[in-house]
This record gives C-alpha cells, structure tokens and sequence, in this order.
C-alpha cells in the first residue's frame, strides 16, 4: 500500500499538482483499491477530526501576527535593532543579516515569509559591504531557515500536533537548537570576511539611539511569546492569540502605520495562506489513517529488526529519507506524511519525543534551500528578481554548515533537549 502512495504522489509532484491533492488524491485511490469497505463518511471524519483541533488553532494567530508585522514597522524594526549591534565591525552586514532572520523569525514562523520580508532589505547591504552575489544570495536565503526552528515554528506547532508532544517542550528546544544554526552561519560569515577580506564595516549612518528608536515596541512582541509561554502565563495557543492583539495595537496605535484597508489584505493573505496549511493537514490526517490501519510502523520497525539497526541508525535513515524527500517536495508535506510513520519507531527505540522532532525540524530547514525544488530559492528568486541557477550556486557552503548542525542535533540529544528539562523539567 505505501508503494502505491509514494508512486502516485510522485507522478502527481512530477505532472504539476497542488499539494493537497498529492496527499489527498493517493488516500482515496488507496481506499479504494485495497479499503472498500471503508466508508467515505470515516476519510470526511478523519479529515475534519484533523483539523478539529485546539492546539491548531495557534497556527492562524501567528500566521496573521506575522503578516501584520510584515506590513508594518515591527519587522523593520527588528532588522534595524540587528544592524545597530553590529555597526562599525568587519563582516557586519553578514552578522546582521543572521540575527535579522532569527529575529524576525521569532515573530513570524515562517522561512519563506522571512525570505522576501527581509532578503530585498538585507541583499543590496550585503553587496554593498564587499559579499559576493553569491554568498549574499545564500546567506539571504540560508538564514531565514532559522524561522522553523524559533518559537512560533509552525513547523514545531505540527510535529506537536501529529506527535501528542507538548509544544511548550519543543518551542524552547527550538530555541536553542535555532540559536546553534544562527551560531553556524555566523561563523561561516566569520569565515568568509577571513578568506576574501571582505565585509566592510557598515557605515555609520545613524547615531545608536536613532537606530534603536521604537524597537522596544517590536522587542515587546517575541518577549511576549516566550515569556509568556515559559512563565506559566500562556499556554502557546494563548500566546498566539495575544501576539495579534499585540501586533495590532503596536502597528495601529502606537507607529499608525495600519488603516482599514491594510487590515483587510493582511486579513486575507492571513485566511488564504492558513487555508493551505490546513487543507494539507486535512489531507494528511486521512492518510495517516491508512497508514496506522496498514501497520506500516510496525513494517518499519519489523526492518529495523532485520538489520540490527539501533536508534543512531534508524536516526541516520530518517536523515537520508528527509533529506532525499526534501529535494522533490514540500518539508511540510513530507513530515504529515513521514511522522506518522516513524514517529512509533523512534519511541520504540527510546529516543525523546523532542529530539526526534527537532531532528526533523532541522531536516525541514536543508529542504527549504535544497536544489532543485527548495521552496526559498524560488521565494528569493521572485523577490530578488534573480535567476534560480545563481541562487542555487550560493547555497551550498551553507548546506554544508546545515548538514554539520543535522549532525550534530541528531548524535548529541542534549543540544535540544538540555533547554527544555531546564525550563520545564524532565
């Protein structure tokens, strides 16, 4: 059966089909050729109990948050507040542009959002400080990755839901395994000011106080995600919900930069971008229905049997599989496919639930940039108005560095692990 799904959804991928019908159409031709006495009423069921869910509902909030701070100043902000620490050093249009994405990141959970938020904003400073095209093409694009490992990770927000792991858990794991790859880039930043003497001082232009003016505001906000969360005081759900009032009254009230008008677009690029993310969940939720009934992680773990696998070799297998399915296809998509699945198999083996996701989490970010289907490199390439071939050439110094974080995150549990037993306990 999971032949029949991987052959069909491959040749959907291949002819040019939306996502959700790749994961959707595969369910039904399943149901129907090896299923029949399923009724249609349990995949309306399972689909509608997917996305029938409480702890989804963050998804919607932090998307609309995000889109509103995009439009607004918060996201400007944020940049600005990362360009003033590092004003005067060598290399510190680089350094900028990591922390940009990771802060950034922190207030939108979405990499391709952080993409073409910033990458018009941090590539021409980048050019213009001595960086090759690319280089500042990879690293626009690289850095943004570190938005599905930072709280709010949508990304992480669906592993918890697919997984029954507390989100709260994998939030501040992301944290720290987010901060490991902003540490990476920084040094491979670090590595080519080095090697080319590139990366002029940038010019000051401002003094710090105008720099850093207003950015309390849009500081206020990933503050309120993670303090409120680790406080006790909001559950993740309750933190999304309060980041749009937050976002609203900041970009309303406080910079006026929001009308009527702004907020009906926002509203609806908001409805339109979390109608997709659900519309895949939907799909996914009926096809790990069939998954489960097939008992295809007992078939998984009856293999690991087979060849004596242990925990770092079926960890190393996850590793190869995402990282092959991450070239052709959605990361999302392949972790409601994949998790499900695996997930029973990594619990067998005893391996944490959070490091488990965090592995997959960081297997997500090298699909956003892989070649030749990176989701990134085709956001970077419309809002750069650049050639796919040329970002595709800048990239991969940095999926080195990411492979080397992969590696380092799946061999060594503590990196995502350490941060949430402090936080939260064992």
């Amino acid at each position: 059966m999971i032949w029949v799904i991987i052959a069909v959804a491959a040749l959907m991928l291949v002819l040019g089909f939306e996502l959700f019908l790749v994961l959707g159409v595969p369910v039904y031709l399943v149901k129907a050729a090896f299923y029949g006495s399923v009724p249609d009423e349990i995949l309306v069921q399972k689909m509608v109990g997917g996305i029938n869910q409480s702890i989804l509902l963050a998804i919607p909030f932090f998307i609309f948050a995000g889109e509103l701070m995009a439009s607004g100043r918060i996201a400007r902000l944020l940049s600005r507040a990362a360009e003033a620490g590092f004003r005067g050093a060598r290399g510190g249009a680089g350094h900028a542009a990591v922390v940009s994405s990771m802060a950034f990141g922190s207030v939108s959970g979405s990499a391709p959002a952080t993409v073409a938020a910033l990458g018009r904003l941090m590539y021409p400073r980048l050019r213009a400080a001595g960086f090759s095209e690319n280089f500042s093409l990879g690293l626009v694009i690289s850095v943004a990755e570190t938005a599905l490992l930072i709280p709010p990770s949508i990304s992480l927000i669906i592993y918890g839901w697919l997984t029954e792991t507390s989100i709260s858990r994998l939030f501040a794991a992301g944290l720290a395994v987010g901060v490991v790859l902003g540490l990476a880039f920084h040094t491979l930043v670090a590595y080519e000011v080095w090697r080319r003497g590139v990366g002029s001082p940038a010019q000051q232009r401002d003094a710090a106080s105008e720099a850093l003016r207003g950015t309390a505001w849009a500081l206020g906000m990933p503050a309120i995600i993670l303090g409120g969360i680790y406080s006790g005081v909001f559950t993740p759900t309750e933190a999304a919900a309060v980041s749009v009032l937050y976002a609203l009254f900041v970009e309303a009230a406080v910079f006026r930069t929001l009308t009527f008008g702004g907020l009906i677009r926002v509203a609806q690029r908001s409805a339109v971008l979390t109608t997709v993310i659900f519309m895949l969940i939907a799909a996914a939720s009926a096809l790990s229905y069939f998954i489960t009934i097939a008992h295809v992680p007992q078939a998984v773990l009856a293999f690991m049997q087979a060849i004596d696998a242990g925990p770092l070799t079926f960890l190393l297998i996850v590793n190869i599989v995402f990282l092959i399915a991450g070239m052709f296809i959605d990361p999302g998509a392949a972790m409601l496919v994949m998790v499900p699945a695996l997930f029973p198999v990594a619990k067998s083996f005893g391996i944490d639930p959070v490091h488990f996701g965090l592995v997959i989490g960081v297997n997500a970010c090298i699909a956003m940039i892989t070649p030749p289907f990176g989701l990134d490199i085709f956001v970077a390439a419309s809002t750069l108005n650049k050639k796919v071939v040329d970002i595709t050439r800048g990239v991969w110094p940095f999926i080195v560095v990411n492979l080397v974080v992969l590696a380092i995150v799946t061999y060594v549990p503590d990196v995502a692990t350490f941060l949430p037993n402090l936080l939260m306990g064992q």
